[in-house]
């Protein structure tokens, strides 16, 4: 799977749990960790894993390896990475105090259609 569906894919893993203000960053030029990082927001724990769950069992389901999940149990920031996308699920009291957004601000926005971000 190319790392454009499969971003796709996790995004809209995260909107079926209702994830908030999903936004994409295309870090293909920006870092060499991954070729995306999905960004969004959980209203409080139980959400935030949910969500969490979601992803890793979309990603399973479609033959993905999820190489590491990590802060679960806390639920505060959970890091999901599936080798060429990182998705950091966030509580929403955590999001604005790490601001990945702002710390990668050099990578471009990408847009999903079907997904509210």
């Amino acid at each position: 799977m190319e790392s454009k569906e499969l971003v796709t894919l996790t995004a809209k893993a995260c909107d079926e749990k209702r994830a908030n203000d999903i936004v994409i960053l295309d870090m293909a030029d920006v870092s060499l960790i991954a070729d995306y990082f999905l960004i969004c927001e959980g209203s409080n724990e139980r959400q935030v894993q949910a969500i969490a769950r979601e992803v890793k069992a979309q990603a399973e389901e479609n033959g993905i390896e999820v190489k590491r999940m990590e802060g679960f149990d806390k639920a505060r920031w959970i890091l999901v990475d599936l080798n060429d996308i990182v998705c950091h699920i966030f509580h929403k009291d955590e999001r604005s105090y790490y601001n990945l957004e702002r710390l990668w601000g050099d990578a471009e926005t990408v847009a999903v259609e079907g997904i509210e971000g």
